[in-house]
């Protein structure tokens, strides 16, 4: 195919995968519109509520200004003064940056990747702009730069993911474009200094990815445990079927988040559910909270040993560092010496404090007025301890990881030995 077909395809890929975002939301609330209001409403404002959660879903904040009767009826503390809704639904942004993996990976197998990519990735910047100046209404605006900016970030991170893993699967991390300016920085770097710093960034993902499955698993049996508690808040909304499928759309969208708040959980912040509550493994203060089925599953009181839970990022880290160990004794420019062993270790500690800080910050925003406007992990806390515990757990971990290895390669030689 010549570069302009390869264009234009890429730019019909970038619609699809926006259509699918807004078509999570805009189908229910079309479906919505018709059953519950007999099409009485203008169709426009399911559209632009759609795209509200659309752009909500790609971290872009809503201003909102509620009518006086609708502010009066709700009941809730500074509602009649504009507020913020900040919280992103990342179920959105995670289903943005699968589709852009999709699309990096399919444009790198082009003849014009970068074409391809980039014009992607542009086509996305326009249809988000073009969305976001058609959602503002005088009850809610999103941010115009945000709206532009931060789905198009969101896409394009997936998009380069998507370059690097098919690059990688040719023996090339970076495309060909970018592969030779990188590489001649890199080879300036000393060798054993790239290994450590190779099995830092290893070590320190591999022990962020095992917290948020040790998170998943976690949501998943606590919503199974408090499963009537869930289904008791949703027959007290009375939403209808309609409505409870909408709501049941927009919780799915939430889990990612509240993956995030046990992950936060486990490293031992907690999280925050509006100003003066609190969940945490020391125990759990609520008040009002926010009317969603899906916190149902929150622990409640005190857990007699909620504490434990502060082992997962400890385990994690001593484990991922003996593995990482085990591995980067295995090549020839290994790093050597227990200083750099620990070192290593608190850089695993680092990268992992970042990692799950930035999931915590962008977990974490402003739900409704008044009290609202905090809710989620503190993300500078989350960073800072994840640094200590998974830093100390891999310190002692690269230490122990070698010590394993040469045990191994010893007891190997004597068996050859006696043979």
């Amino acid at each position: 195919m010549n570069r302009i077909t390869i264009a234009l395809l890429a730019a019909l890929e970038a619609l699809i995968v926006v259509a699918v975002g807004v078509g999570i939301a805009l189908v229910p609330l079309t479906i919505l519109w018709g059953t519950h209001y007999g099409l009485a409403i203008d169709w426009f404002v399911f559209w632009r509520a759609a795209v509200d959660v659309w752009l909500l879903g790609n971290g872009v904040d809503l201003a909102v200004q509620l009518p006086v009767e609708m502010s009066a009826s709700l009941g809730l503390a500074g509602s009649e003064l504009p507020f913020t809704l900040g919280i992103a639904l990342l179920g959105f942004a995670l289903l943005a940056v699968l589709l852009g993996v999709r699309t990096g990976r399919r444009a790198a197998g082009t003849e014009y990747s970068l074409t391809a990519a980039g014009v992607a990735v542009l086509s996305y910047g326009l249809l988000a702009a073009l969305l976001t100046f058609s959602a503002g209404t005088a009850v809610v605006t999103p941010a115009p730069v945000q709206g532009i900016l931060l789905p198009t970030l969101v896409f394009a991170t997936g998009v380069l993911i998507g370059l690097v893993w098919a690059n990688r699967a040719t023996g090339t991390l970076l495309p060909g474009w970018a592969s030779r300016p990188v590489g001649d920085q890199l080879a300036r770097i000393p060798a054993e200094t790239r290994s450590q710093l190779v099995a830092a960034l290893r070590g320190g993902t591999a022990a962020v990815a095992g917290i948020m499955i040790v998170s998943g698993l976690a949501v998943f049996v606590s919503v199974l445990a408090n499963f009537a508690t869930v289904i008791g808040l949703y027959e007290t909304l009375q939403a209808g079927v309609m409505g409870g499928i909408a709501l049941t759309i927009g919780q799915l969208a939430f889990i990612p988040n509240v993956v995030v708040w046990a992950a936060s959980w486990f490293v031992g912040p907690g999280i925050a559910l509006g100003a003066g509550n609190s969940v945490s493994p020391l125990g759990t203060t609520l008040g009002a909270v926010p009317g969603l089925p899906l916190l149902g599953a929150l622990p409640h009181g005190t857990l007699e040993f909620g504490f434990l839970g502060l082992l997962v990022p400890v385990l994690l880290g001593f484990v991922v560092a003996v593995l990482v160990r085990q591995s980067v004794d295995k090549r020839a420019n290994a790093p050597h010496g227990t200083a750099r062993m620990l070192v290593t270790g608190a850089l695993m500690g680092v990268v992992a404090g970042i990692l799950l800080g930035l999931l915590a910050w962008w977990s974490a925003g402003a739900m409704g007025p008044g009290r609202l406007a905090e809710v989620g992990p503190n993300p500078l806390l989350v960073g800072a301890l994840t640094t200590l515990e998974v830093g100390v757990a891999a310190a002692l971990g690269m230490l122990v990881g070698g010590r394993r290895a040469r045990s191994t390669g010893s007891g190997a030689e004597e068996l050859s030995t006696k043979r």
